[in-house]
C-alpha cells in the first residue's frame, strides 16, 4: 500500500468520524467518534511530517469556504421500463436510490453502492445522465446548497429488498409514480432523466 492510498484511507476514516459526530446521539458514541477524528488527524500529521495544528487549521478553518453538498443517485430501469425506487423512512415517500457523496469513493461507485444498500439490487453504471443544481428546480427550500448527480445504471444481480434505513423498495411505471419525496426527486426530473436514458445521443444535462 503506497502513501497515497494510506492517506486516502485516513481521509475516509476522518470523514466517517465526522459523519458520526453529525448523526450520533449517544454521548458514548460521540466521544468515540471524536477520538477517532483526533487519531486520523494525528496519523495524517505523521505522514505529512507536519505539526497537527497545521492540519487542524487546514481541514477545519474557523470560517470555512462554503461549497455545495453533493447528492448522487442512480436511475435503474427493468425490462418493462419501470423505475427502481426506495421508500424513505424519514418522510414515508419514494425516491430513486442515492445519497450524499462519500469521501474516498468516486461518484459512480457511490451510485452503485447506494442502489444496493437501499434496494438490494446490484448494478453497474452505464453512463452519466446529468447534474442538477437543486436550487433552480422546484424542490422544497432547505439550508444547504446542493448539486445532484444522476447516473444511468443497469441491473446485474441482487434481490429486491428494502435496505435497513428504507421502508420499502419496488419498481414503478413512469405514468404511475408513487408519492415522491420531493426533497430528493421531482416528477419533472424523473421524466427528464427517463427521456435522457432513452436518447441515442448520450446527451448529458447540466444545471
Amino acid at each position: 500500500m503506497d502513501s497515497k492510498e494510506q492517506l486516502n484511507l485516513l481521509k475516509r476514516i476522518k470523514a466517517i468520524s465526522e459523519t458520526g459526530l453529525v448523526y450520533a446521539k449517544d454521548p458514548y458514541d460521540l466521544e468515540r467518534y471524536e477520538e477517532l477524528k483526533k487519531i486520523s488527524l494525528k496519523l495524517m500529521a505523521y505522514m505529512a511530517n507536519a505539526p497537527i495544528e497545521v492540519l487542524q487549521d487546514f481541514f477545519m478553518p474557523e470560517n470555512d469556504y462554503p461549497t455545495p453538498k453533493v447528492d448522487v443517485r442512480g436511475l435503474v430501469l427493468n425490462e418493462k421500463d419501470e423505475i427502481l425506487m426506495a421508500k424513505e423512512s424519514i418522510d414515508g415517500k419514494w425516491t430513486i436510490p442515492g445519497g450524499w457523496a462519500d469521501i474516498g469513493n468516486t461518484p459512480s461507485e457511490i451510485a452503485v453502492k447506494e442502489i444496493e444498500e437501499e434496494t438490494g439490487i446490484k448494478t453497474e453504471v452505464v453512463r452519466f445522465l446529468g447534474v442538477y443544481d437543486k436550487q433552480v428546480h422546484a424542490h422544497p427550500p432547505e439550508p444547504y446548497y446542493i448539486y445532484k448527480l444522476f447516473f444511468l445504471c443497469r441491473m446485474v444481480g441482487g434481490e429486491l429488498k428494502a435496505g435497513f434505513d428504507m421502508l420499502d423498495a419496488d419498481f414503478f411505471p413512469l405514468e404511475k409514480l408513487p408519492e415522491l419525496s420531493e426533497e430528493r426527486i421531482l416528477e419533472s426530473q424523473l421524466k427528464h432523466l427517463f427521456q435522457l436514458s432513452k436518447s441515442s445521443e448520450s446527451d448529458v444535462y447540466f444545471d
